[in-house]
């Protein structure tokens, strides 16, 4: 069943202040906000007009060319007086557009002759050349993705662990998905969807939807697969992958793909994962998704991991080996509370998916492996947060958590956004007391599942619904300041100083005499944090002697976890060690994790000529292999753009 198209509309009007407690999976289409901090400068869409329900893909992966092409059926409400559709597009070759009839409706493609990252504003007329004005249902529209479609990444065989096959992965956040889907890309237009994807029979397919059936064989040598999302998402959430993988069972509800030759390690690494499902659900109710599936991509994956809903997207290098670094895996499942079921309705409230969703890893963390290691992570998190304020400046607009007017969503700043979030929530949590805050929390993702939200319904449900109107209270929790505010307010929860208490004395010593004696018999004994603090916080200035002994002693070249190594190829990049220049060269060829590549790439330019020729030359051989979305952050810290 679905709304007429007025009561669905007049829903919209009213969603921002609803307090309704009818399950929100009932009431059938996902309101979209009118409120000022619900609009979307990301989006050429007036959804308030006419909007996106659903969407339908019936497409073919076409490797050689490198695009997707085939029909996209839009499901739209519609006010009575709308004339016209508008939707998101960037570069889409559009042929056809008809109603649900066939018949032919008028649309155009309009210009972005600045090339920018919004794209073109795609309009499809409900006036026909006769002049009357129809009322359609359904949109069909025919096209292909745009040639070198953002957020597609086409590898060759060899960009692939079996070298065999090629690889198809979608990142669409934040708003690349109009790349490839001609719909209204705004996260607060949530749509259901579903899928019939052709691909290569020799390929395997998964998206962020439950797959129907087994795949079916199609024309020329193709197998056909079909999947479904009967929830509404934000359509920066649909997601595709294809190529040579395989499966394996982790738990009743939970799997991996990954490329054979990864699939093991991955298995292993992932042992958890049921665990920290149950412990989410023991804090903030049922998972609503089914199952909960993972694919590990091939290193060019340019995040740590991508939540998109039924297929989490990892990069391979969260894995040690020892499952040091799941506390990615912990994040990306939090969102499927945190961000998926209630999502920021404007780019500018992204602490409301990321600032959340640390927090809740971070309990989950807690709940799974201990309350230490989820004490030494809220410590980095708090560090980071810190060192940013200092380096910006208390009153730098950059470090609020609803980010400044006009910034592009791929632009904020990752301390205002993830880490002030969790700094903010702990604080809360400690000044109402855990009980009373998980009990509100868990409310919160009642009440408005699988609906958009802005800042100012997250603090006006915590006033009503948390405070209850307790003024003192108010007071301590200093809200506004927090969510509105620059800087670190005053009141911020600090780590518990015991938390690396071992680690920071290590530090110092060694920062004053230079020995590794007592550091290197405890090196094999403490955890990845731990690990990650020490170098986090060793000199600037390094000799090449002090390198050398650090890499001897601790084994920092031979060590499997991407994140210490990244750590320690900084460290010696930016003292200028040429013994690590072949393993900087070999970790940036074959990872192309942003949170890596863009740092170290700015470390080497930062080294003047030394530094900057061996920049240079590396990424004329690594660019062709790395994420549009990485390409950009590296053209420019390179000196590609103007």
């Amino acid at each position: 069943m679905r709304l007429s198209r007025p009561a669905a509309l007049l829903a919209f009007a009213l969603a921002a202040c609803s307090t309704s407690e009818e399950p929100a999976e009932e009431r059938l289409i996902a309101p979209i906000l009118t409120s000022a901090e619900a609009h979307d400068d990301f989006t050429w869409a007036r959804p308030t007009e006419a909007r996106v329900t659903h969407v339908s893909l019936d497409l073919a992966l076409d490797f050689e060319a490198e695009q997707v092409g085939g029909t996209a059926t839009l499901d739209i409400d519609a006010a009575d007086d709308a004339r016209e559709i508008v939707l998101d597009s960037n570069g889409l070759e559009v042929s056809a557009v008809t109603d649900g009839e066939g018949e032919q409706l008028i649309f155009e493609l309009g210009e972005n002759p600045d090339g920018s990252e919004k794209g073109e504003p795609f309009t499809i007329s409900f006036a026909q050349d006769n002049g009357t004005v129809i009322s359609p249902e359904q949109i069909v529209i025919t096209y292909k993705s745009a040639p070198g479609a953002e957020a597609l990444q086409w590898l060759d065989p060899e960009q692939t662990a079996g070298k065999e096959h090629p690889f198809l992965f979608s990142q669409g956040q934040a708003i690349l998905n109009r790349s490839w889907i001609p719909t209204q890309d705004s996260p607060g237009i949530r749509q259901s969807w579903d899928a019939r994807i052709a691909a290569p029979a020799a390929l395997g397919v998964v998206m962020s939807g439950i797959r129907r059936g087994d795949a079916a064989s199609g024309p020329d040598g193709t197998k056909i697969y079909t999947f479904e999302m009967e929830h509404s998402v934000p359509p920066y959430l649909i997601a595709i992958a294809a190529g040579d993988i395989a499966f394996a069972q982790l738990g009743p509800r939970t799997g991996v793909w990954a490329e054979p030759s990864v699939l093991q390690a991955a298995k292993d690494e992932l042992g958890d994962t049921e665990a920290m499902i149950d412990a989410a659900e023991e804090l903030y109710g049922d998972y609503r998704w089914g199952r909960y599936d993972m694919i590990v991509l091939p290193p060019s994956f340019p995040y740590g991991g991508m939540e998109n809903p039924v297929m989490t997207f990892l990069t391979p290098t969260f894995i040690a080996g020892d499952r040091s670094n799941t506390g990615l895996v912990a994040h990306e499942l939090a969102h499927s509370w945190s961000g998926n079921l209630v999502t920021y309705a404007s780019w500018r409230d992204g602490w409301l998916n990321e600032g959340v969703t640390s927090y809740i890893e971070s309990r989950i963390s807690e709940k799974v492996f201990g309350k230490l290691r989820a004490e030494q992570e809220y410590a980095l998190s708090y560090a980071a947060l810190a060192e940013m304020v200092e380096e910006m400046g208390q009153g730098n607009p950059v470090t609020a958590m609803r980010t400044p007017p006009g910034t592009s969503p791929f632009d904020t700043a990752s301390e205002a956004i993830y880490d002030k979030g969790t700094v903010f929530l702990r604080t809360v949590e400690s000044i109402v007391g855990r009980e009373k805050f998980d009990a509100w929390l868990r409310s919160w993702f009642d009440r408005h599942a699988f609906q958009p939200a802005t800042s100012e319904m997250f603090l006006a449900d915590m006033r009503e619904n948390l405070l209850e109107g307790d003024e003192e209270l108010e007071d301590k929790l200093m809200l506004d300041e927090w969510v509105y505010g620059t800087g670190l307010p005053s009141n911020a929860l600090k780590p518990d100083p015991e938390a690396f208490a071992a680690v920071d004395a290590a530090v110092d010593a060694y920062a004053d005499s230079r020995d590794l004696t007592l550091i290197e018999a405890e090196w094999p004994e403490w955890s990845a944090a731990e690990q990650r603090r020490f170098l986090e916080r060793l000199p600037e200035e390094l000799s090449a002697n002090e390198l050398a002994a650090l890499d001897q002693a601790l084994g920092l070249s031979q060590t499997g976890n991407a994140e210490v190594q990244f750590l320690w190829l900084d460290a010696a990049l930016r003292n200028r060690y040429q013994p690590v220049v072949p393993q900087a060269e070999e970790f940036l060829t074959r990872v192309g994790r942003n949170k890596f590549v863009s740092p170290l790439f700015a470390t080497l330019m930062a080294q003047d000529e030394w530094g900057q020729a061996i920049a240079r030359a590396l990424y004329a051989k690594t660019r062709s292999g790395y994420h549009s979305m990485t390409r950009g952050n590296v053209d420019e810290i390179v000196g590609l753009t103007e």
